[in-house]
């Protein structure tokens, strides 16, 4: 009575084979429903999810180093953490952000790498600090990492923008072309890689802001002496200050005598 029956569950088969197919190299949730002819019950096989999606991790770490920067901040905002760094391996072994470019003096400050045993990272053992994981995909993961490493590599065409960072704590947005403060860096990087929605225009971005998301999963929270990358990392000997300021100013004495002949 049922004729073309046997054709017609070869026919669901092969297309929910070819269904499944699609379904792991789309890596979307599909549905499909199959409908007998001898009962006319609907069948629905839901697949929910993204199966078969590669994550990597992005790493956020929170601090409040004590210097006249971070002072400032924190005496306008009173906000636990006033620096924030992006980091591409769980090591920590290279940090990203928009900060003092030679690691101690906050003279020539932008788009910048930081390392947990050197410049400020290695003389406040005892500030606070944060480290969060943002899990992504590769693509977002990748497009973070080439924007970073663009930044870094042309660091000599952004600024530090101090003045969008005094307005930030106003709660003003001012977006200056090629200048960033560190959670302004930051944002825009996990933003337009597509790794994380912001609840607000990345120039109003505080690294305080990224304690409170949802999405950001907290790895440790404490003193930086007792963070884990850290303490498995060789410290060295601390420089003087004196030695780094005169290192500094011979680095720009250098660079004036360039420019003028």
């Amino acid at each position: 009575p049922y004729s073309g029956q046997k054709g017609s569950s070869k026919r669901g088969k092969k297309t929910f084979a070819d269904f499944s197919r699609f379904s792991l190299a789309r890596k979307l949730s599909l549905c499909y429903t199959v409908k007998t002819t001898q009962n006319q019950h609907i069948h629905s096989l839901e697949f929910w999810g993204r199966t078969g999606t590669s994550m990597k991790t992005l790493y956020i770490f929170l601090t409040r180093s004590g210097t006249l920067v971070s002072n400032l901040v924190y005496a306008l905002t009173g906000a636990e953490y006033t620096h924030i760094s992006l980091a591409f391996d769980e090591d920590l072994t290279t940090l990203y952000s928009s900060t003092r470019k030679n690691g101690y003096t906050m003279f020539q400050a932008g788009p910048s790498r930081e390392y947990l045993n050197r410049g400020v990272f290695r003389l406040r053992e005892n500030i606070p600090c944060a480290l969060y994981a943002l899990e992504v995909t590769d693509e977002a993961y990748a497009r973070a990492k080439r924007r970073a490493d663009h930044m870094m590599n042309h660091g000599e065409l952004y600024r530090f923008n101090s003045v969008g960072l005094l307005l930030c704590a106003l709660h003003i947005r001012w977006n200056r072309r090629r200048h960033y403060f560190c959670s302004q860096f930051v944002s825009e990087v996990l933003q337009k890689s597509g790794s994380l929605d912001l609840p607000r225009h990345s120039t109003l971005m505080r690294p305080n802001d990224y304690a409170a998301m949802p999405q950001l999963r907290c790895l440790y929270s404490g003193r930086l002496a007792g963070l884990p990358q850290r303490q498995s990392m060789e410290m060295g000997e601390v420089e003087s200050v004196v030695g780094l300021y005169l290192d500094v100013l011979l680095g720009a004495v250098k660079t004036s005598a360039r420019r003028f002949f």
